[in-house]
């Protein structure tokens, strides 16, 4: 009931309203500069890493000696749309992979 009567008594309303503005910027400010923070430390190098990824997948070239994710080592021998063939071991097997499965490139190419 008491506070019935000082909202009836309190007149000014704008010094209200400034602070209640301001006190939802002041929480939000927080949960903003968190999202922030979140982006730039660890969403936006994921995508610069998946980019520099799919680069060297997309430039791959016969002979280069490659890795897949499970942990295959062996040289391209044919490369397709979605899949390349690689060759290893010393009896020079083939196996074929899908080319997402190619996680790293040990061939040093000339940049042009």
């Amino acid at each position: 009931m008491y506070f019935l009567l000082d909202a009836a008594t309190n007149t000014s309303s704008q010094p209200a309203q400034q602070g209640g503005l301001m006190g939802t910027l002041t929480m939000f400010l927080p949960l903003v500069l968190m999202f922030v923070l979140l982006y730039f430390f660890m969403i936006r190098p994921q995508k610069k890493r998946d980019k520099e990824i799919q680069d060297m997948r997309s430039n791959l070239q016969i002979g280069d000696e490659v890795i897949t994710t499970g942990g295959i080592v062996g040289i391209v021998a044919s490369l397709k749309e979605d899949t390349v063939v690689i060759e290893t071991g010393s009896d020079r097997s083939k196996i074929r992979v899908a080319r997402w499965a190619i996680a790293q490139n040990n061939t040093v190419h000339e940049e042009e």
